[in-house]
């Protein structure tokens, strides 16, 4: 088993072209089995394909002695196997703090950043992770289960760029074995028995039940789909390459125009890509471009002349005789329109691009019934969590900006109000109006996250259905197709 799992990791070295002859590898080892593995194949490797080997190891500062002593372990089994350890102490509870970032985000930012510096200087550098199959069927089923596309089923890709993941082959089982073989041991992180991040609930819940009562082989056809998608997207940028010279070009003051006769021309799928990359272009990153702005952009193509949406980073895309003009949105522009209507899925997640905070929010919706012998006043409310009647909505509810018209209902006899003056005896600056997220049931303000809700949709002794809105901001590891890398780096 020992050679065998080295020969079929070199095989896979080989077919994803990952290291040549010459190239520095800095391999993150944390301690753990996964990486432990991988440094032990690395140097079983590095003779028979010329290349040297480093390990970068960060202690976070998290877990106390237990860090310490994981620390050390790879020190000592560098030392044994004639490898350069270098560690890096960071603070990551402080600095997720000053980002205002979660751990793992903060993390993964911290890790980053050391491989960075411990390949600088070096001009045949590659990154290697010891990301493995189950790794990849973990990702892939938390994909879907938080809404993607193509994009998201590609999982993790085996090399991109300098980054490459040699035990994306394997899964967790042949690794430990092989460690048994050596007779070598790893350090155990408790943080990985817990189910409190999404990750471990998927590894300890889902995985289980799907090899155990459907196929035991789930996260190998798991992984066997993340590889047709990958081909079918890399397929997919290629066409779009192609399509971009054809349908985008350069407009005045760093403007993009996007043609419409050459974008109809397009496959649909090449369409929402020629969008994605025209924002992208506008913005320097595909950071916070997600579905609901490429859908926004591609319903203006049907509209007259004049019609605009806002996008992330302050960008506007304007609807012209020929076809989209993006640009700079000029600040303070009073003839802003608001925002289309986004129809929430309920039940369901809905994700979109929050101007006021300038970032992608969550919104979940979900229906439940109600509890016999539970008083409405004990159903709980939270500043963006509520529970309303959801039987007495009447139009289906869609999360805009204000608009003229709007109103609320402000008591239980059925008085309404103007939103406009609601929003004056808020003293909610004018400025923030215009930007504030609102859940509309048709022209009737339904709730003002982070102020209040109408109390005409109050739940009461008589309510059957109850509908349950979350507003959440959307994490960096839920992918939404359009924006996320299917590559984990670290």
């Amino acid at each position: 088993m020992m050679n065998d799992f080295v020969e079929q990791t070199e095989k896979y070295v080989k077919r994803q072209d990952m290291i040549r002859k010459g190239d520095v590898v800095a391999a993150g080892v944390s301690g753990g089995a996964d990486s432990v593995c991988l440094l032990f194949v690395l140097c079983a490797l590095r003779r028979r394909l010329g290349f040297t080997v480093k390990v970068c190891h960060v202690n976070h500062g998290l877990r106390g002695a237990d860090a310490d002593a994981d620390e050390q372990y790879v020190r000592e089994l560098c030392g044994r196997l004639g490898v350069e350890c270098i560690v890096f102490h960071e603070n990551v509870e402080l600095i997720a703090a000053k980002r205002k970032q979660s751990l793992e985000e903060a993390g993964r930012a911290v890790r980053r950043a050391a491989f960075e510096k411990v390949c600088a200087g070096e001009a045949r550098a590659k990154i290697a992770t010891a990301h493995h199959r189950d790794d990849n069927a973990e990702t892939v089923l938390m994909n879907i289960a938080r809404g993607t596309g193509l994009r998201g089923l590609c999982g993790i890709w085996p090399a991109r760029g300098k980054w490459i993941r040699p035990l994306l082959w394997a899964g967790r089982d042949e690794i430990e074995t092989f460690l048994r073989e050596q007779g070598t041991g790893w350090c155990t992180d408790a943080t990985n028995e817990e189910d409190v991040y999404t990750r471990n609930r998927i590894r300890h819940r889902v995985i289980p039940v799907l090899e155990r009562e459907v196929n035991p082989a789930a996260a190998a056809h798991l992984t066997e789909l993340s590889g047709q998608a990958r081909e079918l997207w890399d397929l997919l940028e290629h066409e779009t390459q192609e399509a971009l010279a054809r349908c985008v070009h350069p407009g005045e003051d760093g403007k993009l125009v996007l043609d419409k006769a050459a974008l109809e021309a397009e496959h649909p799928a090449v369409q929402k890509q020629l969008v994605k990359q025209c924002i992208a272009r506008m913005l320097g990153t595909e950071k916070d471009i997600a579905a609901v702005h490429v859908r926004a952009v591609l319903d203006l193509v049907d509209k007259q002349s004049g019609r605009m949406t806002d996008l992330p980073g302050g960008i506007r895309a304007v609807r012209t005789v020929g076809g989209i003009l993006f640009g700079r949105r000029p600040d303070g522009d009073p003839d802003r329109e608001p925002a289309e209507d986004t129809a929430l899925r309920i039940p369901g997640d809905t994700i979109l691009y929050d101007r006021r905070s300038g970032r992608r929010l969550r919104i979940s919706c979900r229906i439940t019934e109600q509890k016999k012998g539970m008083p409405p006043q004990d159903i709980p409310q939270k500043s963006y969590t509520k529970r309303m009647d959801y039987d007495i909505i009447k139009s289906g509810l869609s999360a805009r900006n204000r608009r003229p018209g709007d109103y609320l209902t402000i008591d239980k006899e059925g008085n309404r109000q103007k939103l406009k003056s609601y929003f004056i005896n808020e003293k909610i600056p004018r400025e923030e109006r215009e930007e504030m997220l609102l859940i509309a049931d048709g022209p009737e303000i339904v709730w003002i996250p982070g102020y209040r809700m109408n109390c005409a949709y109050y739940v009461t002794d008589g309510t059957e259905r109850i509908l349950e809105i979350k507003i959440t901001e959307d994490g960096t590891n839920v992918r939404d197709d359009q924006s996320i890398d299917p590559g984990r780096e670290s």
